[in-house]
Protein backbone atom coordinates (compact mmCIF):
# COMPACT_ATOMS: atom_id res chain seq x y z
CA UNK A 1 0.00 0.00 0.00
CA UNK A 2 1.33 3.42 -0.98
CA UNK A 3 1.09 5.86 1.93
CA UNK A 4 4.01 8.20 1.19
CA UNK A 5 3.94 10.91 -1.49
CA UNK A 6 6.88 12.96 -2.71
CA UNK A 7 6.77 16.18 -4.70
CA UNK A 8 9.66 17.57 -6.71
CA UNK A 9 10.84 14.13 -7.89
CA UNK A 10 12.02 15.66 -11.18
CA UNK A 11 14.34 17.99 -9.25
CA UNK A 12 17.62 17.69 -7.39
CA UNK A 13 16.25 17.14 -3.90
CA UNK A 14 12.96 15.32 -4.49
CA UNK A 15 14.67 13.05 -6.99
CA UNK A 16 17.27 12.06 -4.41
CA UNK A 17 14.59 11.29 -1.83
CA UNK A 18 12.52 9.27 -4.29
CA UNK A 19 15.57 7.23 -5.37
CA UNK A 20 16.45 6.45 -1.75
CA UNK A 21 12.91 5.36 -0.92
CA UNK A 22 12.84 3.11 -3.99
CA UNK A 23 16.19 1.57 -3.10
CA UNK A 24 14.82 0.75 0.35
CA UNK A 25 11.79 -0.98 -1.18
CA UNK A 26 9.35 1.73 -0.04
CA UNK A 27 6.26 2.23 -2.18
CA UNK A 28 5.61 5.86 -2.95
CA UNK A 29 3.57 8.19 -5.10
CA UNK A 30 5.42 10.85 -7.08
CA UNK A 31 3.30 13.97 -7.54
CA UNK A 32 4.61 15.80 -10.59
CA UNK A 33 3.43 18.33 -13.13
CA UNK A 34 4.86 16.40 -16.07
CA UNK A 35 4.70 12.60 -15.75
CA UNK A 36 7.02 12.23 -18.75
CA UNK A 37 9.84 13.71 -16.68
CA UNK A 38 9.23 11.60 -13.59
CA UNK A 39 11.96 9.10 -12.71
CA UNK A 40 11.13 5.46 -13.35
CA UNK A 41 11.57 3.78 -9.99
CA UNK A 42 10.49 0.44 -8.59
CA UNK A 43 7.45 0.77 -6.36
CA UNK A 44 6.68 4.31 -7.50
CA UNK A 45 3.35 5.33 -8.95
CA UNK A 46 2.87 8.66 -10.71
CA UNK A 47 0.17 11.28 -10.15
CA UNK A 48 -0.12 14.49 -12.16
CA UNK A 49 -0.77 17.71 -10.25
CA UNK A 50 0.64 21.20 -9.99
CA UNK A 51 0.74 23.02 -6.67
CA UNK A 52 -1.81 25.63 -7.74
CA UNK A 53 -4.36 23.10 -9.07
CA UNK A 54 -6.17 22.31 -5.86
CA UNK A 55 -8.56 19.72 -7.24
CA UNK A 56 -5.88 17.79 -9.12
CA UNK A 57 -3.66 17.91 -6.03
CA UNK A 58 -6.45 16.61 -3.82
CA UNK A 59 -7.03 13.66 -6.16
CA UNK A 60 -3.29 12.99 -6.37
CA UNK A 61 -2.99 12.84 -2.59
CA UNK A 62 -5.99 10.66 -1.79
CA UNK A 63 -4.96 7.76 0.41
CA UNK A 64 -1.64 9.35 1.33
CA UNK A 65 -0.67 9.49 4.99
CA UNK A 66 2.72 11.21 4.84
CA UNK A 67 3.65 13.89 2.30
CA UNK A 68 7.07 15.31 1.53
CA UNK A 69 6.38 18.76 0.12
CA UNK A 70 9.46 20.12 -1.62
CA UNK A 71 8.83 23.83 -2.10
CA UNK A 72 7.71 25.01 -5.52
CA UNK A 73 9.98 26.76 -8.00
CA UNK A 74 10.63 30.39 -7.12
CA UNK A 75 7.88 32.66 -8.41
CA UNK A 76 5.99 35.79 -7.42
CA UNK A 77 2.98 33.68 -6.35
CA UNK A 78 4.81 30.80 -4.69
CA UNK A 79 3.15 31.32 -1.30
CA UNK A 80 -0.29 31.18 -2.92
CA UNK A 81 0.70 27.96 -4.69
CA UNK A 82 1.91 26.48 -1.43
CA UNK A 83 -1.27 27.40 0.40
CA UNK A 84 -3.42 25.84 -2.32
CA UNK A 85 -1.39 22.62 -2.20
CA UNK A 86 -1.44 22.43 1.59
CA UNK A 87 -5.20 22.92 1.59
CA UNK A 88 -5.52 20.14 -1.00
CA UNK A 89 -3.41 17.84 1.17
CA UNK A 90 -5.64 18.54 4.16
CA UNK A 91 -8.77 17.92 2.08
CA UNK A 92 -7.29 14.62 0.86
CA UNK A 93 -6.74 13.46 4.43
CA UNK A 94 -2.92 13.63 4.62
CA UNK A 95 -2.01 13.01 8.25
CA UNK A 96 1.60 14.29 8.33
CA UNK A 97 3.21 16.97 6.20
CA UNK A 98 7.00 17.24 5.87
CA UNK A 99 7.81 20.62 4.36
CA UNK A 100 11.19 21.63 2.93
CA UNK A 101 11.69 25.16 4.23
CA UNK A 102 14.69 27.46 4.55
CA UNK A 103 17.19 28.20 7.30
CA UNK A 104 16.16 31.19 9.39
CA UNK A 105 12.65 31.35 7.96
CA UNK A 106 10.98 34.33 9.61
CA UNK A 107 8.62 37.17 8.69
CA UNK A 108 11.51 39.65 8.85
CA UNK A 109 14.28 37.47 7.38
CA UNK A 110 16.78 39.37 5.26
CA UNK A 111 16.61 36.75 2.51
CA UNK A 112 13.26 37.59 0.96
CA UNK A 113 12.36 34.03 0.01
CA UNK A 114 12.85 32.90 3.61
CA UNK A 115 9.82 35.08 4.37
CA UNK A 116 7.82 33.05 1.85
CA UNK A 117 8.85 29.87 3.64
CA UNK A 118 7.76 31.36 6.96
CA UNK A 119 4.35 32.20 5.49
CA UNK A 120 4.02 28.63 4.25
CA UNK A 121 5.03 27.23 7.62
CA UNK A 122 2.43 29.41 9.32
CA UNK A 123 -0.27 28.18 6.95
CA UNK A 124 0.67 24.57 7.65
CA UNK A 125 0.60 25.21 11.40
CA UNK A 126 -2.85 26.75 11.11
CA UNK A 127 -4.30 23.62 9.51
CA UNK A 128 -3.64 21.56 12.62
CA UNK A 129 -2.09 18.73 10.59
CA UNK A 130 1.03 17.24 12.22
CA UNK A 131 4.12 18.59 10.49
CA UNK A 132 7.88 18.50 10.33
CA UNK A 133 9.86 21.41 8.88
CA UNK A 134 13.27 20.86 7.29
CA UNK A 135 14.97 24.24 7.20
CA UNK A 136 17.82 23.87 4.75
CA UNK A 137 20.78 26.19 4.59
CA UNK A 138 22.12 27.07 1.12
CA UNK A 139 22.78 24.03 -1.06
CA UNK A 140 26.50 23.27 -1.08
CA UNK A 141 26.21 21.46 -4.42
CA UNK A 142 24.90 24.58 -6.16
CA UNK A 143 27.47 27.10 -4.93
CA UNK A 144 29.60 26.75 -8.11
CA UNK A 145 26.57 27.80 -10.17
CA UNK A 146 26.50 31.15 -8.38
CA UNK A 147 29.78 32.16 -10.03
CA UNK A 148 29.48 33.98 -13.34
CA UNK A 149 31.01 32.84 -16.62
CA UNK A 150 34.14 34.72 -15.57
CA UNK A 151 34.45 32.56 -12.44
CA UNK A 152 33.56 35.37 -10.07
CA UNK A 153 31.12 35.10 -7.17
CA UNK A 154 29.69 38.62 -6.84
CA UNK A 155 27.60 39.87 -3.99
CA UNK A 156 27.36 42.01 -0.85
CA UNK A 157 28.12 39.19 1.60
CA UNK A 158 31.13 40.96 3.13
CA UNK A 159 32.95 38.49 5.42
CA UNK A 160 29.76 36.76 6.54
CA UNK A 161 29.61 33.00 6.86
CA UNK A 162 27.16 30.35 5.69
CA UNK A 163 26.79 26.74 6.85
CA UNK A 164 26.04 25.29 3.44
CA UNK A 165 24.47 21.82 3.39
CA UNK A 166 24.79 18.98 0.90
CA UNK A 167 21.70 17.86 -0.99
CA UNK A 168 22.52 14.24 -0.17
CA UNK A 169 22.43 15.04 3.54
CA UNK A 170 19.04 16.73 3.24
CA UNK A 171 17.70 13.72 1.33
CA UNK A 172 18.98 11.37 4.03
CA UNK A 173 17.23 13.43 6.71
CA UNK A 174 14.00 13.49 4.72
CA UNK A 175 14.03 9.70 4.33
CA UNK A 176 14.63 9.26 8.05
CA UNK A 177 11.68 11.50 8.87
CA UNK A 178 9.39 9.87 6.30
CA UNK A 179 10.21 6.48 7.77
CA UNK A 180 8.97 7.42 11.25
CA UNK A 181 6.97 10.64 10.94
CA UNK A 182 5.33 10.35 14.34
CA UNK A 183 8.70 10.64 16.03
CA UNK A 184 9.23 14.02 14.38
CA UNK A 185 5.78 15.59 14.72
CA UNK A 186 6.01 19.30 15.47
CA UNK A 187 9.78 19.37 14.96
CA UNK A 188 11.69 22.02 13.07
CA UNK A 189 15.16 20.92 12.01
CA UNK A 190 17.89 23.32 10.92
CA UNK A 191 19.94 21.44 8.32
CA UNK A 192 23.51 22.66 7.91
CA UNK A 193 26.90 21.43 6.90
CA UNK A 194 29.68 20.89 9.46
CA UNK A 195 31.44 24.21 8.84
CA UNK A 196 30.76 27.92 8.54
CA UNK A 197 32.55 29.39 5.54
CA UNK A 198 32.99 32.80 3.96
CA UNK A 199 32.56 33.20 0.24
CA UNK A 200 36.34 33.71 -0.07
CA UNK A 201 36.77 30.28 1.50
CA UNK A 202 33.99 28.84 -0.65
CA UNK A 203 35.67 30.16 -3.81
CA UNK A 204 38.96 28.53 -2.82
CA UNK A 205 37.23 25.21 -2.11
CA UNK A 206 35.35 25.33 -5.43
CA UNK A 207 38.61 26.03 -7.25
CA UNK A 208 40.35 23.09 -5.59
CA UNK A 209 37.44 20.68 -6.02
CA UNK A 210 36.43 21.50 -9.59
CA UNK A 211 39.59 22.83 -11.21
CA UNK A 212 37.72 25.97 -12.27
CA UNK A 213 39.33 29.13 -10.90
CA UNK A 214 36.71 30.93 -8.82
CA UNK A 215 37.11 34.10 -6.79
CA UNK A 216 34.80 36.19 -4.63
CA UNK A 217 34.23 39.89 -5.34
CA UNK A 218 32.62 42.00 -2.63
CA UNK A 219 29.92 44.28 -3.97
CA UNK A 220 27.97 47.00 -2.27
CA UNK A 221 24.21 46.51 -2.35
CA UNK A 222 23.95 49.21 -5.02
CA UNK A 223 26.61 47.50 -7.14
CA UNK A 224 24.81 44.18 -6.74
CA UNK A 225 21.61 45.58 -8.18
CA UNK A 226 23.44 47.26 -11.05
CA UNK A 227 25.44 44.15 -11.95
CA UNK A 228 22.22 42.15 -12.25
CA UNK A 229 20.25 44.65 -14.33
CA UNK A 230 21.21 43.01 -17.63
CA UNK A 231 19.25 39.86 -16.75
CA UNK A 232 15.99 41.78 -17.07
CA UNK A 233 14.54 39.80 -14.17
CA UNK A 234 11.49 41.02 -12.23
CA UNK A 235 12.12 43.06 -9.09
CA UNK A 236 11.10 40.29 -6.67
CA UNK A 237 13.65 37.95 -8.22
CA UNK A 238 16.51 40.43 -8.15
CA UNK A 239 15.65 41.23 -4.54
CA UNK A 240 15.93 37.51 -3.77
CA UNK A 241 19.29 37.21 -5.52
CA UNK A 242 20.79 40.20 -3.71
CA UNK A 243 19.31 39.35 -0.33
CA UNK A 244 20.94 35.91 -0.47
CA UNK A 245 24.23 37.75 0.02
CA UNK A 246 23.03 40.39 2.48
CA UNK A 247 21.62 37.60 4.66
CA UNK A 248 25.09 36.07 4.75
CA UNK A 249 26.60 39.45 5.61
CA UNK A 250 24.20 39.80 8.55
CA UNK A 251 25.09 36.37 9.90
CA UNK A 252 21.67 34.87 9.24
CA UNK A 253 23.06 31.81 7.44
CA UNK A 254 25.75 31.06 10.03
CA UNK A 255 25.55 28.53 12.84
CA UNK A 256 26.05 24.77 12.85
CA UNK A 257 23.27 22.34 13.72
CA UNK A 258 23.66 18.71 14.81
CA UNK A 259 20.44 17.68 13.01
CA UNK A 260 22.12 15.96 10.06
CA UNK A 261 24.37 13.64 12.09
CA UNK A 262 21.69 13.10 14.74
CA UNK A 263 18.98 12.09 12.27
CA UNK A 264 21.06 10.26 9.68
CA UNK A 265 23.75 8.60 11.79
CA UNK A 266 26.56 9.99 9.63
CA UNK A 267 28.53 13.24 9.76
CA UNK A 268 27.35 16.23 7.76
CA UNK A 269 29.23 16.62 4.48
CA UNK A 270 31.78 19.43 4.07
CA UNK A 271 31.60 21.58 0.92
CA UNK A 272 34.76 20.02 -0.58
CA UNK A 273 33.35 16.51 -0.22
CA UNK A 274 29.96 17.51 -1.62
CA UNK A 275 31.62 18.97 -4.72
CA UNK A 276 33.92 15.96 -5.10
CA UNK A 277 30.84 13.78 -5.61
Amino acid sequence: MTTIAVTGATGRLGGRVAARLAAAGTHQRLVVRDPARAPKLDGAEIARAGFADGEAARRALEGIETLLMVSASESADRVDQHRAFVDAAVAAGVSHLVYVSFYGAAPDATFTLARDHWATEEHIRATGVPFTFLRDNMYADLLPLMAGQDGVLRGPADDGRASVVALDDIADVAVAVLGAPGEHAGATYDLTGPEEITLDEAAAIITEATGRHVTYHRETVEEAYRSREHYGAPDWEVDAWVSTYTAIAKGELAGISDAVPRLTGHPATPLAAALAR
